[in-house]
Formats: C-alpha cells, structure tokens, sequence
C-alpha cells in the first residue's frame, strides 16, 4: 500500500509539475506576443516614415531639377535671341555699309564728267543732278536744285560726318548754290567730298582746303540705317 501510495503522490506531483510548466510557458508566449506587437508596429511605423521622408526627399530634388533646367533652358534661349538680335544688328550694318560703298562707287564713276549748269547726262551734269542720279541709285528720290536737297535729311555735325552725308556750300550769301558727297573721312578728321565742280566736272575735294572750307555751311544725312531700312520695307 505504501509504495502504491509513494507511486500516487509522485504521478500527482508530476502532473502539478506539468500544469505550472505549461501555465508558465503560456504566460510566457502571451508576454511575448504582447511585448513583441507594439515593437513590430513600430518598427513598421519607422519604416513607412522613412520610407515617406525618401519620397518627399525625391519630391525635392526633382522639384529643383526641374526648375534649375527651367532656368537654363530660359538662360539659353535669351543668350540665343541676344545673338540672333547682334547677329541680325550686325547684318544691318554690313548690308547699310555696302549700300553707302555701292553708292560712292556709282558716285566714282562720273569721275572726269564734265560740269554743264542744268546738265543730268554723263555728257555733262550739275553738281545737283549729278547727287539726284546717285542717290537715285538707292532707290530715293531727292529734289532737283541744291537749295531744296538741303532741306532734305537730318543736320550733322562737322566732326560727326560719315561716308555718304551730304555737304552744303554758299557763294559767300545763305542761300545754298553748291552740294556735294561725302566720299571719305579720315582718321586725322579730315574729309573728302565728290562733286560736280564749275571749273573741272565731277571731281574729289577736300572740305579743309582754302577754296571750299570757307564756302562750307552745314551737312545733312539723308541716308542713315533708319532711312534704309525703311525704304527697304516699302520696297
């Protein structure tokens, strides 16, 4: 009976052995499931918010590239039209230049004309008609005596005279009696002028010398950039 007894007390004692374990170990899991939850939520927390911060980060920087190519590309295109409009100034200028060499080369070859008051041929031509047919090369339309083709143009200075400006003389009076065409400046600021001359025809003169100097009364431009463009417009 005893050692029934003894076996009895030691199945009951590993049976409460059995119990507290497994109680424990359940106690155990539960805690760790609930200690491990709130960790793994937010350890998932942490990762979508980084995860956001990277976006937003590449939200950024595709916000300044794009502005930063924005601005290059604006950058570019300004320097492009700044050289198309130099470019095109420029072409302006060449084609105005060649037109005013064009037009003293006509002037050149009526080198040697001989002078005739009222003449408009090359048998014989007045300092006038011999301006009006040059002039008329370019297209422009000038009147016919001296006196009317200085009013004619925009007034220049002297030391502001340039191929093509037009020089007015006098007989001593105010009434204007003689025109010519400005064919060179020089870099000493003297300047050359063709004409049609009483004494010798169509001819180069020096608007410094003693003869014509003292006759000088004004200049007039009558073919500048503006007035060429324009007559190119309606042409």
């Amino acid at each position: 009976i005893n050692t029934e007894n003894q076996i009895y007390m030691k199945r009951r004692v590993l049976f409460y052995l059995v119990a507290i374990t497994s109680v424990f170990s359940l106690q155990s899991c539960v805690s760790n499931y609930v200690v491990s939850s709130p960790a793994t939520y937010n350890k998932q927390y942490k990762s979508d918010a980084k995860l956001a911060s990277i976006d937003q980060k590449k939200l950024e920087l595709a916000k300044s590239q794009l502005l930063t190519n924005f601005v290059d590309e604006k950058k570019a295109a300004t320097r492009t039209m700044e050289a198309t409009l130099r470019n095109d100034e420029i072409a302006k200028t060449v084609r105005f230049t060649k037109k005013i060499d064009d037009l003293l080369a006509e002037a050149q070859t009526y080198l040697g004309t001989p002078y005739r008051y009222g003449g408009t041929t090359r048998s014989g031509i007045d300092c006038s008609a011999f301006v009006l047919s040059v002039f008329g090369t370019t297209g422009m339309t000038l009147p016919r005596v001296a006196a009317a083709q200085a009013q004619e143009g925009e007034r220049v200075e002297k030391e502001n005279l340039q191929k093509g400006d037009l020089v007015f003389f006098s007989q001593g009076g105010s009434r204007i009696s003689h025109v010519g065409i400005v064919e060179n400046v020089e870099e000493d600021g003297k300047v050359k002028f063709i004409h049609a001359a009483t004494s010798r025809g169509v001819m180069i003169s020096s608007l410094n010398d003693s003869y014509w100097g003292p006759k000088f009364r004004f200049a007039k431009r009558i073919l500048s950039m503006d007035t060429y463009q324009n007559n190119l417009a309606h042409n």
